[in-house]
């Protein structure tokens, strides 16, 4: 494929995976799926582990001579898509090991776009965890400024995913970074981010229990119960693991 076009590739590689989900999908599944996912966007009826054997398969040999191909190949691919399934695979593609060396600062429009398009947690909470984590691990300084700006953005995809970005990072949480992408939406009424606050503080109380109780007790009038209940979750079992 290097020997063609973005443009040419992106639908070539499209037509190829619409060809290998359609083989694995279950139509069955589809009108469910959709339903549970309140989704405009149909789907093919696939499962999440059979998404991923089929982009293993169909990116293994994937030329991707720069990474401005990369990132037009990925957005190409975002923007033709016809099923769920297809925008997932997008999202596969941006993690592919070609594209280890293209995993930079430079990354983060192509990343803010799928998230603002893409506008749902499905999408929304691989790109935080899985792209923009490891991103900010490589890069902190730029990353995590961006993170920021993204924590007080209009759009709330944008602040859930800066909330949410460090969900695997344990012991290396920058909570200066965590508290102050939590701070702008402490008294928002939005559930997605009212439960990405709690799901960031939970995960957190696995390392120090200690620390999001006083965080919970010092922010308790200004966090939704949600939030205080949710972040409270993994206390007594984090504590229990640390002894």
């Amino acid at each position: 494929m290097g020997s063609r076009s973005p443009v040419a590739s992106h639908r070539l590689l499209l037509a190829r995976l619409r060809r290998e989900l359609r083989a694995v999908a279950d139509p069955s599944r589809a009108a469910g799926a959709q339903a549970y996912m309140k989704s405009a966007m149909p789907h093919l009826g696939v499962t999440a582990d059979d998404l991923r054997r089929v982009c293993r398969a169909v990116f293994a040999t994937l030329d991707l001579p720069s990474a401005v191909a990369w990132r037009r190949l990925v957005l190409g691919l975002w923007r033709d898509a016809s099923f769920r399934e297809e925008r997932h695979a997008a999202i596969e593609l941006t993690g592919v090991r070609q594209a280890r060396p293209f995993q930079t600062p430079a990354a983060l429009p192509m990343y803010e776009r799928l998230i603002v398009e893409g506008a749902w947690w499905d999408y929304v909470d691989t790109i935080a965890s899985h792209r923009l984590g490891p991103l900010l691990r490589a890069h902190p300084a730029p990353t995590g400024r961006a993170m920021r700006a993204w924590s007080r953005s209009r759009d709330l995809w944008k602040r859930r995913a800066a909330i949410l970005c460090q969900l695997t990072f344990k012991r290396e949480t920058d909570l200066e970074l965590l508290y102050a992408c939590i701070e702008p939406s402490l008294g928002s009424r939005e559930f997605f981010l009212r439960k990405a606050i709690g799901w960031a503080l939970r995960q957190y109380a696995w390392t120090d229990p200690a620390e999001v109780v006083r965080y919970v007790e010092a922010h308790r009038d200004r966090l939704s119960p949600l939030s205080v209940r949710e972040a409270l979750k993994n206390v007594n079992r984090g504590a229990a693991a640390r002894r």
